[in-house]
């Protein structure tokens, strides 16, 4: 059988997403009795990482032992990647030892390759297009604050960058109205955009996206590799700090996510993202449960 990939949350129906995030939610609820299961016992999880992560790189590092098994952390200058190695040799090297391959990487291309050339899963852990494992935990935290996601209204402030990407395509797949307040040339991909089937829509300005929504979301404005445009980001992004003025548009129990590092005073205020209506570390969190759910999946599906 031909092994089941996860790159994008368009990789599963939207029906598997909602087992996935139902199935986190069980297994978040029943960490402290049940901690650990035996899933994962004998098993490798290989870890190609070649860009930084705090969150990430503990979660799946966690998930694997919680589950019984190993996890092989690779960085860049650790393997013959640096030497120039093809991914495509690699992925068929590591796939046949590791029982499954978590990739972080820049050009999403580069993780599309290496699930053509992998007998295992392949989980993408971040490209410059897409977070998708940030989503999964995002949707499982909205749920567990409001109940369910289906037609909610979400504001997504700042730069059209990978995770927002990801939030366009959890729209079309959890059935929820996303509002994108983006600057001008820092918009989402327009070929991302259009998957959303009406879900998704630019809005002109930061108020009006966050006007009557139940979350508002941000990122940081300058991703990791985008450090030399730093000064170009910031003036751009001028006016869509996420602040109390700005969450005062949203719903009165709206609340704030955002998938960390943060920079406070820049992208979001410290009084929003330290406050009550900031649900960042329960967010931070899920990244746990919900890819071991994800892992149940993929593992179970191949």
């Amino acid at each position: 059988m031909a092994p089941r990939h996860f790159l994008t949350l368009l990789d599963c129906s939207s029906s598997e997403l909602n087992d996935i995030v139902e199935r986190a939610q069980f297994i978040k609820e029943n960490h402290e009795s049940k901690p650990s299961t035996e899933l994962m016992k004998g098993m490798t999880m290989a870890m190609i990482f070649e860009k930084p992560s705090t969150r990430t790189r503990v979660s799946f590092e966690v998930a694997a032992s919680q589950f019984g098994g190993h996890a092989l952390f690779l960085a860049p200058e650790a393997s013959q990647l640096s030497r120039g190695e093809p991914l495509s040799d690699t992925a068929r090297i590591i796939s046949s030892m590791a029982n499954l391959i978590i990739m972080r990487t820049y050009g999403h291309d580069r993780i599309i390759t290496v699930a053509q050339h992998s007998s295992v899963p392949v989980i993408n852990a971040m490209s410059d297009s897409f977070h998708p494992c940030q989503l999964l935990a995002d949707v499982l935290t909205f749920i567990e604050k409001k109940g369910h996601i289906r037609d909610a209204k979400v504001a997504w402030v700042g730069d059209g960058c990978n995770v927002c990407h990801s939030w366009i395509y959890a729209a079309h797949q959890f059935g929820f109205d996303l509002r994108l307040a983006c600057p001008s040339g820092y918009e989402p991909s327009e070929g991302v955009l259009a998957t959303a089937n009406g879900r998704a829509q630019l809005m002109s300005d930061p108020e009006s996206a966050v006007s009557g929504c139940d979350l508002v979301v941000t990122d940081s404005w300058v991703g990791v590799g985008e450090e030399s445009e730093k000064e170009v980001r910031l003036k751009a992004f001028s006016g869509y700090c996420v602040t109390n003025a700005l969450m005062d548009h949203a719903q009165p129990d709206a609340i704030f996510m955002h998938c960390l590092p943060a920079y406070r005073g820049t992208e979001v205020s410290a009084e929003v993202i330290d406050g009550p209506q900031s649900v960042i570390w329960e967010e931070a969190e899920n990244r746990l449960h919900a890819q071991k759910a994800l892992i149940e999946f993929l593992l179970g599906s191949s």
